[in-house]
């Protein structure tokens, strides 16, 4: 596990966009330059976003379409619930805390030929706090809903692929070994350290001309530290864990930003595509169209 890094993915940039102001709501399709210019705002350059919103379209999470002259992309099915579940905990009051006591065990089969469907199911247990203990079998701190985190992957498995336990340690045989082979503690310390930094002061909300671009940034810096940081029970941290500070660092800026980038949003979803040329277009026309 590293820091959150100062260039931040582009897909995680486009599900932080999706997931703050679509999935809820649903504004219908967005314009294509409207998402690539949120990104330009964070840093992204355009041949990135479209090259993104490719793969997304390709695994199905958007669904491309066409209105006029305009492209435009809309979550699918299954980017929704995608979504909806990483929502959740987004913007659940206790991020950082296990759901639960005990731990829960994944022990799971997927042939070599499906490597695109293991990816999915590590990426997937990674963000419900899973680490492999060793091979094929991986842990999470409290009672994971995997009904619930699986979703629509889950028809995908092979039959008997994936097996799960909820489980306590034994006295006899304490986890604390396992548990800091699995999880490295001080990475994730700076996991949280660097995202407090980059955020806690209130002029960070001015680093791009758009509050809906850093709003966007905000969101998947925290996306980053959500998967960073698997909720560890309390006995495996010391009194200076700065997960509730990071807590209130987002929190705080997220209202800060909230009005002004909800009124760009709300103008973006609104304007509507350019109208097609003239025939004979004047020079001057020809130019403003170039220029958008």
């Amino acid at each position: 596990m590293t820091a959150i890094p100062h260039r931040r993915a582009p897909k995680r940039l486009l599900l932080a966009f999706f997931g703050e102001h679509v999935v809820d709501d649903d504004p219908g399709p967005i314009r294509a330059s409207a998402l690539i210019g949120v990104l330009e705002g964070a840093g992204v350059a355009a041949p990135a976003t479209r090259a993104t919103l490719d793969r997304l379209v390709r695994t199905g999470i958007l669904a491309r379409g066409r209105s006029g002259r305009e492209i435009r992309f809309a979550l699918t099915a299954h980017g929704t619930a995608l979504l909806r579940e990483a929502t959740t905990r987004v913007r659940g009051p206790h991020p950082f805390e296990p759901q639960g006591p005990g731990w829960t065990l994944v022990t799971f089969t997927i042939p070599e030929e499906r490597r695109t469907l293991r990816h999915r199911l590590r990426s997937t247990l990674t963000w419900e706090g899973f680490a492999p203990l060793r091979d094929g079998l991986w842990l999470a701190p409290g009672e994971v809903d995997l009904a619930g985190s699986l979703g629509p992957l889950r028809r995908d498995l092979p039959p008997h692929a994936l097996i799960a336990f909820h489980a306590r340690d034994l006295a006899e045989f304490p986890i604390a070994a396992s548990v800091r082979a699995a999880w490295d503690i001080e990475a994730i310390r700076r996991a949280h350290l660097a995202f407090i930094d980059a955020w806690a002061d209130p002029a960070a909300a001015r680093q791009a001309s758009s509050a809906l671009s850093v709003r966007t940034m905000l969101v998947a810096d925290w996306l980053a530290l959500l998967r960073a940081d698997p909720r560890l029970p309390r006995e495996f941290l010391d009194a200076r864990w700065p997960a509730e500070r990071s807590a209130r660092v987002y929190r705080r800026m997220h209202e800060r930003l909230a009005p002004a980038s909800a009124a760009e949003f709300a103008a973006l979803v609104t304007r509507t595509a350019p109208e097609a040329p003239p025939s004979a277009p004047s020079r001057t026309r020809s130019v403003a169209g170039r220029a958008r």
